[in-house]
């Protein structure tokens, strides 16, 4: 008998003990559960110029040691206890950062972390352009690059099959030079730096380089991002590429490596779709894909700064096949800029005032 009692009253103690401790250490759930950082409290896009301002929540008045904000890692301030905290955005750069709370109590740390989006505190000028002739363009040509090198105008061009590179007589619109691209790319932008082409496939993840003077390939190399290929431009040191998003690499080209970005804002809003680009005097313009419209972007901040607007000039395309602006090639002996677009059969020298 004694035997038998003994086995049940194990039992109970063991399962005494079990619910003892589990009662004393709440699960993980129930630890997130303590804090918040509710996100509806947060504006929908910040700039540099607004201060963070914000109140983490403890609705159940648990005891902490401190807390300790941070935005991507960069502590902001500590904190004794949970209050309205106020932060300066100063050196915040353009897109998407991650504010995190850190909640220290005597026995653990819990985690708290809201996406915020920073855009620019500028807003855009308007630019205008005086027309100073009208040049014939390929209505063939499914423009995706154009760049004076040397005082020579080249082209890119896109659609597989029918994807090229070629040196274009400014007068006629006539390709005197080609380089052709296999069937199975679609051909986008490029840059010509040091006597070498540099040119950007759409979604192959593959680029190219020539020498500028035979046409020869050099070489061939892969993104080492998983971004798309649309436009290239280059500061007699740096190549910048533009992947279809709000984003501009720099690209070192040397090695083909994209080594950092920049999101592009015109004011709070996002600009997508960034497509053909031209480095002039420190600065980039920029095609958007769909408008009749060139971007002047800050390459340092992301800052749209200027807008100019080209529908006038999309307006005496008479090619039914046309399609969007996008082409812009500066010219630095007369500082003006060809524009033109996809399948136009003019191109356009304007001076930007």
């Amino acid at each position: 008998m004694k035997k038998l009692v003994s086995q049940p009253i194990s039992q109970i103690c063991t399962l005494f003990i079990v619910l003892s401790v589990c009662s004393c250490h709440p699960s993980r759930e129930q630890l997130e559960g303590l804090f918040t950082l509710d996100d509806q409290q947060f504006e929908s896009v910040y700039t540099p110029n607004d201060p963070l301002v914000f109140e983490a929540g403890n609705p159940s008045n648990t005891a902490i040691d401190s807390v300790v904000y941070s935005l991507d890692g960069q502590v902001l301030g500590r904190s004794k206890q949970i209050s309205k905290m106020t932060f300066p955005l100063a050196k915040a750069t353009t897109g998407y950062h991650f504010l995190k709370a850190l909640f220290y109590m005597e026995n653990d740390t819990i985690s708290k972390s809201v996406r915020l989006e920073i855009g620019s505190p500028i807003e855009p000028e308007i630019l205008h352009f005086t027309l100073v002739k009208k040049y014939p363009h390929d209505p063939k040509a499914f423009t995706e690059g154009y760049e004076f090198y040397n005082g020579e105008l080249w082209e890119s061009t896109g659609q597989k099959g029918s994807s090229y590179i070629a040196k274009v007589n400014v007068n006629t619109g006539a390709s005197e030079t080609k380089i052709p691209l296999e069937a199975n790319y679609f051909g986008e932008g490029i840059t010509l730096i040091n006597d070498k082409i540099y040119q950007l496939t759409w979604q192959d993840n593959m680029g190219f380089i020539y020498d500028a003077k035979t046409g020869k390939r050099l070489k061939s190399f892969s993104f080492d991002k998983a971004v798309e290929g649309w436009g290239m431009t280059n500061d007699g040191k740096q190549l910048y590429h533009s992947d279809g998003t709000e984003k501009i690499w720099t690209m070192d080209p040397e090695t083909q490596k994209l080594t950092q970005s920049v999101h592009v804002y015109a004011g709070k809003q996002k600009i997508k779709s960034i497509n053909e680009l031209e480095w002039v005097d420190g600065k980039i313009y920029g095609n958007i894909w769909q408008k009749d419209a060139i971007a002047l972007i800050n390459p340092k901040t992301g800052y749209v700064e200027g807008v100019l607007d080209l529908s006038t000039l999309r307006a005496q395309v008479k090619n039914s096949e046309a399609e969007v602006l996008n082409g812009i090639a500066y010219r630095k002996e007369t500082n003006t800029f060809f524009v033109t677009g996809k399948n136009w059969d003019s191109t356009f020298e304007i001076k930007i005032n």
